[in-house]
């Protein structure tokens, strides 16, 4: 990807990264008694420069409680992906999208806890340091820019000694995060910053990622 693509949140940003999102095929998995979920991938301006928002849960949660995260929650009775992301947002981190902010959608990913996760791609563009963390839910908001994210020594493969698959994770200016976050961050690396059709459900969670 060009340069001025990874530095400018801008118009010629945006139509690239559409152009490789819609290019991508994602792959869907069945639900069978999995529980649907839904986290977003928002786009949007720290600095000048594009980034993805990422937020760290709250302490108060009983599940993952501080673990690094991206907006999104279960689906309600009858809601898509699309849909529960855009309420998330609004619900976690006072961002409200509409629904031509949505780019497209990324492949699921099936997590060691029961989940089946759809990463749903958005762009916001704005700046960011306005929003506000729900703080049942989240205890800060973070950013990750494209320039860190297309690092090449940002992606981590290590062997689990649990399972022999490989664990993946993303070395970033806030903190190491692990799968399933980090599956979705490598993901839009790849698809969307990069143009490259790489998939990412064989790669495996750290241990105190399953329950």
């Amino acid at each position: 990807m060009q340069t001025s693509v990874l530095d400018n949140c801008d118009d010629q940003t945006r139509l690239a990264i559409t152009q490789n999102v819609v290019s991508f095929h994602s792959e869907r998995q069945p639900l069978g008694e999995l529980r649907a979920a839904a986290v977003a991938i928002v786009i949007a301006e720290h600095h000048g420069r594009p980034s993805v928002l990422l937020t760290r849960r709250s302490g108060k949660l009983r599940a993952h409680s501080g673990q690094w995260a991206l907006p999104g929650g279960r689906l309600d009775n009858g809601e898509s992906a699309a849909d529960a992301a855009l309420r998330e947002l609004k619900e976690e981190i006072n961002l409200s999208l509409p629904r031509n902010a949505i780019i497209g959608r990324l492949d699921d990913y099936i997590t060691r806890s029961g989940y089946r996760i759809t990463p749903i791609v958005l762009w916001s563009g704005r700046e960011s340091q306005h929003l506000e963390p729900n703080p049942d839910e989240v205890a800060s908001i973070h950013t990750a820019s494209f320039s860190e994210l297309a690092d090449p020594s940002a992606p981590q493969f290590d062997e689990a000694p649990e399972s022999g698959r490989i664990v993946l994770s993303m070395k970033l200016n806030v903190d190491q995060i692990y799968a399933p976050t980090a599956a979705f961050l490598y993901q839009f690396r790849e698809v969307a910053i990069l143009g490259r059709h790489t998939r990412v459900l064989h790669y495996d969670q750290p241990r105190f990622a399953w329950q």
